[in-house]
């Protein structure tokens, strides 16, 4: 019997002979008792390690081919097998892929989180179930904004040796218990203010915003009423995959998925699959042609680590049981594609073939207009009308003609790296105490100037001279329907991730003519901008509040930069009244000069062939009490306020 007390008894063990009164139940002891589920798309995981991400170990799929038929022994319709009772509703029935052996809940003990009395998330209960396009980008921006946060203070302490260090798992479950989440009504098809194509690199990022609930288990599932007699069935709702499967002819609409259970590992599996909660949930959703969510887990050879897009609507077509390499049943459920959705992971897959030059890119123009001046090339494309290419400028990487003298700075004296909370080093003072950059390169926060490095730091691979390593994506000049020359990367871009600076010559206000004030290629800081909240909250941070920092940047002087002649990719990125891109003054020291910059980051995570814009700002004329733009915009963003310039 499945669940018993009995099923994981040591039976050789020898028992004294006593009244039945007398005899008291024998439990599993805690090495006995099976541990949790690690089949793919599970496990397995270090020891002393929670597992977390489901894609640890690689699937093995069968071959599509119908002409290759395989052994009756080693297939099985999967409708052969009789569906156990659902699981009692004290057991997860959200996809979770724990197996209990007792059937009494067990409660675990967790950590509890500091609440702040104060502290409001500002979304409604109406909003927490039902969210939208505005409310999901704003969860994902809060929580991010807390891990970078988390992560920037974990730098900051010494480091111990065997200690992971996961600011995301505690980032996701502070907003979990405050509130700042939506979309948590359950529900099979899309889901509200998502869309196709959208990026994660966090798994708890889509439990926060409802696309898929565990933060480990690969299915997601509800409990619907409707089965025999009036029972409750699962129904799938949800799947991440993890990374490539074997497809029909390459097809990338075609999907074949491995179950869960049978505590599998990277090489062998110790028992049979069963056909409960999540793999009965597919089954089900067979049964009832019922739709299901799809999120790709990928390897991105940019990126450290998997990221997940969210690739639309699948239905299931077929179900079946096949023996793995270590001879037990592991179910297998083929995916296809629902016809009419916006390319994802389609698109993912071709841009793999473009950076491997097979096939080449429709529409190329040049590999690289940069001409070799940036590490990784920029390629320029025209998939639109006959135009060769834009008008001739000459590419640089630097902000000519803008320094100022000062007491020359010959940098820190740290002996090795430049320690993140350590007082003691002149680039950590300049910024006030903490590194602005986290240890991937990702800026933790907006403010007034960051301050660099300076090129006499002493410090070997120092961490702190992010926008001054030049361009780190493989990014594409583009032609546009109807606004030019676009800009977009073929890499998914993490929020908070360096883009490039705005590269040109500098202009002295004052002196600046109407007709550079009118270019579309100038730069200009004294415009005024929308205003936007990008920076961690200090009361989800259980932190003083009245030490916020402020994130409108600071300046010495008005600074205004010409690309029209000379200049490099920035000069092609478009307005748009609702931008992914924003800009931050960057400044570093060299030889006794002040070098002033601005550099762009991403506002949130962009997914691959994705235009880059930012906010251009609005001239304020002398005694205006409106800002309207000079120029028409065509943003086409919901929020789009008619001008900009």
């Amino acid at each position: 019997m499945e669940g018993s007390f009995g099923s994981y008894t040591d039976k050789t063990r020898v028992l004294d002979i006593k009244p039945l009164r007398t005899l008291k139940p024998v439990f599993p002891s805690g090495n006995q008792a099976p541990p949790f589920v690690c089949a793919p798309p599970f496990g397995p995981f270090p020891p002393g390690f929670t597992p977390f991400y489901p894609f640890s170990s690689s699937q093995h799929t069968p071959d599509l081919n119908q002409n290759n038929t395989s052994e009756p022994s080693l297939v099985t319709p999967l409708r052969t097998f009789r569906s156990p009772p659902p699981p009692p509703p004290d057991t997860a029935t959200n996809g979770d892929a724990v197996e209990l052996t007792v059937k009494r809940k067990i409660p675990r003990k967790r950590t509890p989180i500091a609440q702040n009395p104060n502290f409001s998330s500002g979304i409604t209960v109406a909003e927490k179930e039902n969210g939208d396009r505005k409310l999901v980008m704003s969860v994902l921006t809060r929580f991010d904004a807390l891990r970078r946060r988390l992560s920037q203070l974990e730098d900051a302490k010494e480091s111990v040796t065997g200690i992971i260090k996961r600011p995301d798992l505690k980032a996701g479950s502070t907003c979990m218990s405050r509130g700042v989440r939506t979309n948590t009504k359950k529900r099979t098809g899309p889901v509200p203010g998502l869309e196709i194509g959208d990026v994660f690199f966090f798994r708890f990022e889509m439990c926060l915003i409802g696309l898929h609930s565990p933060s480990m288990a690969g299915i997601d599932y509800l409990v619907l009423k409707g089965g025999g007699e009036g029972e409750e069935e699962p129904i799938a709702t949800s799947i991440v995959s993890s990374g490539y499967y074997d497809n029909d002819e390459g097809n990338p609409d075609v999907l074949v998925y491995t179950g869960q259970g049978g505590n599998a590992d990277k090489d062998k599996q110790s028992s049979d699959q069963k056909l409960e909660r999540g793999n009965l949930a597919l089954e089900k959703s067979l049964v009832r042609n019922s739709p299901v969510r799809v999120i790709r887990g990928l390897k991105e050879a940019s990126q450290s680590a998997k990221i997940y897009i969210y690739d639309g609507l699948y239905d299931v077509k077929e179900s079946w049981v096949e023996k793995g390499k270590s001879g037990h049943n592991t179910f297998k459920y083929k995916l296809v594609r629902a016809p009419g959705q916006a390319p994802a992971f389609a698109s993912w897959t071709e841009i793999q073939k473009w950076k491997k030059g097979l096939p080449s890119r429709e529409g190329m123009i040049l590999t690289d207009l940069t001409s070799g001046v940036e590490s990784i090339g920029v390629s320029l494309v025209n998939e639109v009308d006959g135009e060769n290419g834009p008008a001739y400028f000459t590419y640089s990487t630097t902000v000519t003609s803008f320094k100022l003298t000062q007491q020359p700075s010959y940098g820190c004296e740290c002996g090795g790296a430049c320690k993140p909370g350590n007082l003691n080093c002149h680039c950590i003072r300049k910024n006030g105490g903490d590194f602005p950059y986290s240890g991937n390169g990702v800026l933790v926060g907006r403010k007034g100037m960051v301050h660099e490095c300076s090129p006499a730091c002493l410090c070997p691979g120092c961490k702190n001279k992010v926008t001054q390593m030049g361009v780190k994506l493989k990014l594409e000049v583009f032609k546009t329907v109807n606004r030019g020359w676009g800009l977009r990367s073929w890499d998914p871009i993490r929020a908070g991730s360096f883009i490039c600076i705005y590269a040109g010559e500098a202009i002295d206000k004052s002196q600046m003519q109407p007709t550079v004030a009118n270019d579309d290629y100038t730069f200009d800081t004294t415009r005024v901008y929308t205003p936007f909240k990008w920076n961690y909250e200090p009361g989800l941070a259980d932190e003083d509040g009245s030490e916020e920092m402020s994130e409108e940047p600071e300046l010495p002087l008005p600074l205004v930069i010409s690309a029209k002649n000379v200049g490099n990719v920035a000069r092609f990125m478009n307005h748009s009244c609702s931008p992914n891109v924003f800009w931050q003054p960057v400044s570093y020291e060299n030889n006794g000069q002040l070098f002033l910059q601005v550099a762009f980051f991403a506002i949130s995570h962009i997914p691959p062939m994705t235009e880059l814009t930012y906010d251009y700002g609005v001239t304020r004329t002398s005694g205006a009490q409106s800002l309207c733009g000079k120029k028409k915009c065509f943003c086409g963003s919901e929020f789009c306020r008619g001008s900009f310039g």
